[in-house]
């Protein structure tokens, strides 16, 4: 059976393609329309897929939206008459939307899809998936798992905001929810909002700040009992409930009501890039421990009810690292697998998965590791398109066999230099894992600000992750074995760290940021934590080989790893988004393949200034 999935009309939008079960091809919107998170119809993605899979729009056994519109227009109908008056303003301003738009979504899908290619819609069936569902199924069952409890979290779906559900084989039961407005993706994203950054996309901003705020301080402490008392009650199966006194997202156009915050806080809204206090790190921390607290306990309640020792999770909050970390590190579950695509994009995934699963009725192929493939999903591309890409870009470029690139990389990174790496298929999900990634030395005391500053041009706190070969992982980190997705925050190793000053709690951001903390400053974030991406010689051979080379020129088999782009740009997709990156920063080295660039050899650029403001700062 070959089956569709679509995700879009909110954010992230992407399109995914099954064949018998077999994930062939997953694809964001944002990397061939360049504008991050585009909720528009993913024409381009479901392009993509058919070309990847071989298959017309004809041949689709069906197509599957992600979640059911209807639905949500019932919330949508049934909160604003559930508190009016209030939100005239708002209601006023989504109804010609959802009239237009998103109502008659069955009739906007075909039509679109008509401009794509001709089916038949008595052959080609259009389906709805529910959004819970969608991301349930997309952790399930690409996982390695017969049975597994299933958290899915975010901000709001149709009603639903949260789940545990029940996978066995290849049905999957839906056995609690909590409903809108009690959510806690929304309630992270109110403090995403009022610390300045923006919602649906600066969480992970939220979450990387969080650690320079001060834990045993008086503030962070009060925080938490702020949150607490006035803003949720937390209940111990990890449902909360949210005094709607304080939030504006029901029925306004903002995420919360700032002056009852500014009050509750002490401290006023932060606008965008306005400068960071320590009071944004502690409220940033006190929320952190706030999320980690509630996952924890809806864990906890998810084993007790259904008695399994496999954990899956998705969900927008799946993508807090931190929180992960800690629910792994509290051995709830002997195993835990997190799509990682968890945020909506993934819901196209989920959405073919669940089709083929329980509306068809297929069983399932379960792989020893999981069937993701190493998320390496999207496009790549054959010399003969890179070498015709160097022709009409005049570039200068350098072919070198495997073993030779490497050495010269490992030679090159080990005295600080910055490689846009470039090969294989692009990854699915929000993470660069080797496939469109920005590499560095760990050991190098000044590569975070260089990063930072030169490369992503993005606020200075911001940590990076290390890719590290999976059989030397434990040398570095604590608690962890196998993290193929980045999507897992550990310890590293108390033998690898600095002793710190007595008044390190007390320093301010930059003090904290630019304090050598290990003896892999580039990687280690100011709490000691670090976002790891294990990396299988299985799944990706070629980054593992420049791993394994950079180990036998240092001793240490690790690179920084960060996304191929810069700050507001999505993930590069093609060899000319990479050499525009590479031409309009400071990065040292470009490897398109088994083609090298060296930045001083390349013609004159253009101006860069006016690339850059082609990206909305994210």
């Amino acid at each position: 059976m070959n089956i569709l999935g679509i995700s879009a009309f909110y954010h992230d939008s992407s399109a995914a393609l099954i064949v018998d079960g077999d994930i062939i091809a997953a694809a964001q919107e944002e990397r061939y329309t360049r504008k991050k998170h585009d909720p528009s119809f993913p024409t381009n993605a479901i392009e993509f897929c058919l070309d990847e899979s071989g298959l017309s729009l004809g041949e689709l056994d069906a197509i599957v939206f992600y979640d059911k519109p209807f639905l949500k227009f019932e919330r949508l109908l049934e909160t604003y008459y559930a508190f009016a008056p209030k939100g005239v303003r708002s209601f006023i301003k989504s109804m010609p939307v959802w009239l237009n738009e998103k109502l008659f979504i069955k009739k906007r899908i075909s039509d679109e899809l008509k401009k794509i290619g001709h089916f038949d819609k008595k052959k080609t069936k259009l389906l709805f998936s529910e959004h819970h569902l969608s991301h349930a199924a997309s952790a399930f069952y690409p996982s390695p798992f017969e049975k597994s409890a299933i958290i899915t979290i975010d901000g709001v779906g149709e009603w639903a905001t949260a789940s545990i559900c029940l996978g066995e084989g290849k049905d999957i039961s839906i056995i609690k929810e909590m409903h809108f407005p009690h959510s806690l993706g929304l309630l992270y994203s109110a403090f995403t909002y009022f610390s300045g950054f923006k919602v649906n996309s600066g969480e992970y901003k939220l979450m990387g700040l969080a650690p320079y705020g001060q834990p045993n301080s008086e503030q962070v402490k009060k925080n938490i009992e702020r949150i607490k008392k006035e803003l949720i009650n937390i209940y111990d199966d990890g449902s909360i409930w949210l005094n709607q006194k304080y939030f504006n997202y029901a029925t306004g156009l903002t995420m919360t009501q700032n002056k009852l915050w500014e009050e509750l806080f002490n401290l006023k809204k932060r606008e965008p890039e306005d400068q960071l206090l320590q009071e944004h790190c502690n409220l940033g921390l006190a929320i952190q421990k706030i999320t980690e607290e509630v996952v924890i306990k809806m864990a906890h309640h998810a084993k007790k009810i259904t008695q399994c020792e496999n954990l899956c999770l998705s969900g927008g909050v799946a993508l807090n690292c931190v929180a992960n970390g800690k629910l792994i590190e509290e051995e709830i579950f002997n195993n835990v697998f997190i799509q990682p695509a968890s945020g909506d994009a993934g819901g196209s995934l989920g959405a073919a998965l669940s089709t083929h699963h329980i509306h068809y009725k297929k069983e399932r192929n379960i792989k020893k590791d999981d069937s993701m493939k190493g998320s390496y999903l999207g496009n790549s591309f054959p010399d003969y398109l890179i070498e015709k890409f160097i022709k009409k870009q005049k570039a200068v470029a350098r072919y070198f066999d495997d073993e030779k690139l490497n050495e010269y990389l490992s030679e090159q990174l080990s005295q600080g230099k910055i490689v846009g790496y470039f090969q294989g298929k692009m990854e699915y999900g929000p993470r660069a894992l080797g496939g469109r990634s920005i590499l560095g030395d760990p050991r190098n005391e000044e590569m975070q600000k260089q990063l930072n500053l030169k490369i992503k041009y993005r606020e200075s706190f911001r940590p990076f992750a290390p890719a590290v070969l999976e059989e030397d992982v434990a040398l570095f980190f604590e608690k962890v074995d196998h993290s193929p997705y980045m999507l897992r925050v550990h310890d590293v190793k108390k033998e690898l760290r600095k002793e710190l000053p007595d008044n390190y709690p007390a320093l301010g951001i930059k003090e904290k940021l630019y304090y050598k903390r290990s003896d892999l400053p580039a990687i280690t974030h100011v709490d000691f934590s670090a976002r790891i991406q294990t990396v299988s010689k299985k799944t990706n051979p070629k980054f593992w080989q420049l791993l394994t080379a950079f180990k036998q020129k240092t001793g240490i088999g690790m690179l920084v790893n960060t996304s191929f782009n810069v700050r507001g740009e999505p993930i590069v997709c093609t060899p000319e988004d990479a050499y525009n990156c590479f031409m309009n920063t400071e990065m040292d080295i470009l490897v398109l393949e088994n083609y090298l660039f060296l930045k001083n050899n390349q013609p004159e650029w253009k101006n860069k200034r006016e690339w850059l403001e082609q990206f909305e700062l994210d």
